[in-house]
C-alpha cells in the first residue's frame, strides 16, 4: 500500500506540467533611490536653575515668644506684651536670616526632526534574452536578478482544416425563390 501511494505521489509529480520556469537575468546597473526623511529624535538640556528657599519662621516664632515674655515682665499689661511679641517676632525674623540659595539640575526634553537621506528603493536594468529591462526593488539584487518566468498560452486555438472541396456546378443548385423543376 505505501509503495502503490508513493507510485502515486511521484507519478503525479514528474507527469504534471510546470507552469513557472526559473531563470536568471544578468544585472546591468542598479541604482539606489535616495529621499530625505523626517527622523524624530528626544534631545534634553540640563539647564541649573537657583532659586531662593522661603524661611522657615522659627526666628520670629523664637522671638516673638521670647518679646511677648519680656513685655509682659516690663509693662505687666497686654499693651507691653503686644509690643514685646510684635518687635520680638521682627527681630527673630531678622537673627533667622534669609537661607542659603538652592540651585538645581533641571532636564528639559523636546522631540525635533532631524533629516537623514536614506536609500529607499534601486533601479535596477537588466538583460535577459538578448533584451534589456528595468524594475524599481527594494534591495540591491546584486551580479544577478532572478526572474519568474510564465509561459503564455493563447486561449484561441489554431485548427488547420483541410481545403474545402469546390462546389457543384451551377446547375445542380437552384437560385433562391425558384421552382423545382421535374425532369
Amino acid at each position: 500500500m505505501k509503495k502503490l501511494l508513493g507510485v502515486l505521489g511521484l507519478s503525479t509529480l514528474v507527469f504534471q506540467p510546470s507552469l513557472h520556469a526559473q531563470e536568471v537575468g544578468r544585472v546591468i546597473s542598479s541604482v539606489p533611490v535616495i529621499q530625505q526623511v523626517a527622523v524624530p529624535r528626544q534631545v534634553c538640556t540640563q539647564q541649573q536653575v537657583t532659586t531662593q528657599p522661603q524661611k522657615s519662621g522659627a526666628g520670629a516664632l523664637m522671638g516673638a515668644i521670647a518679646g511677648g515674655t519680656v513685655g509682659h515682665a516690663i509693662g505687666r499689661d497686654g499693651l507691653g506684651t503686644a509690643i514685646g511679641i510684635f518687635g520680638g517676632a521682627i527681630l527673630g525674623d531678622k537673627i533667622e536670616g534669609a537661607p542659603p540659595p538652592e540651585t538645581k539640575n533641571i532636564q528639559t526634553c523636546s522631540t525635533q526632526h532631524f533629516y537623514e537621506n536614506r536609500t529607499t528603493a534601486y533601479n535596477v536594468t537588466y538583460e535577459y534574452a538578448g533584451k534589456q529591462y528595468m524594475v524599481q526593488m527594494p534591495q540591491d539584487p546584486g551580479p544577478t536578478v532572478r526572474l519568474q518566468i510564465t509561459p503564455v498560452v493563447s486561449n484561441t486555438p489554431t485548427y488547420n482544416y483541410p481545403p474545402l472541396p469546390p462546389l457543384p456546378a451551377a446547375s445542380a443548385i437552384p437560385p433562391p425563390g425558384s421552382a423545382p423543376q421535374s425532369w
